[in-house]
């Protein structure tokens, strides 16, 4: 079991892939902290907003496996690919999915007052804008090009 551990930490690759997503959460935190002036943990495990760490993760990723196999390799391909399609849906589908659960909520919100129906509200940061998912990206590149060679 200790050489599974030690196997996973000894993964780079890994590694800088989590320290990328960990970092832009953090920033979300952070981020979040200085404009509502309040605290919420639930920014350390939710999605949405500035920036995304599921782009900067992806990216991290994809960037780690063109310099650990080269940028030539089939897993390049595989998680370069990965990566357009995490942050397509990113800032296409789950950002769509957050807005129609705003309209949703909005619509309860006024059927509850009337009295009529009590019910929990959607989740509606699930999604990115674009230059959310490109600022993660960028952090994820930066990431893994700072922290590939220093892990090797």
């Amino acid at each position: 079991m200790v050489n599974f551990f030690q196997a996973v930490m000894n993964n780079r690759v890994l590694v800088i892939t989590l320290l990328a997503w960990i970092i832009a959460q953090l920033i979300k935190v952070l981020l979040g902290v200085v404009t509502k002036k309040k605290f919420d943990f639930r920014w350390f495990i939710g999605t949405g907003g500035m920036p995304s760490s599921h782009a900067a993760g992806a990216t991290a990723l994809a960037a780690c496996c063109g310099m650990e196999k080269g940028f030539d390799s089939v897993i390049f391909a595989l998680a370069a690919v990965f990566a357009m399609v995490t942050m397509f849906d990113a800032q296409g589908v789950r950002r769509e999915t957050g807005q129609q659960a705003g309209i949703l909520n909005k619509i309860l919100e006024d059927i509850y007052w009337k009295g009529k129906v009590e019910t929990n509200r959607l989740k509606e940061l699930i999604g990115h804008t674009p230059i959310q998912v490109f600022i993660g990206s960028l952090i994820g590149l930066f990431i893994a090009l700072v922290m590939y060679p220093l892990l090797g």
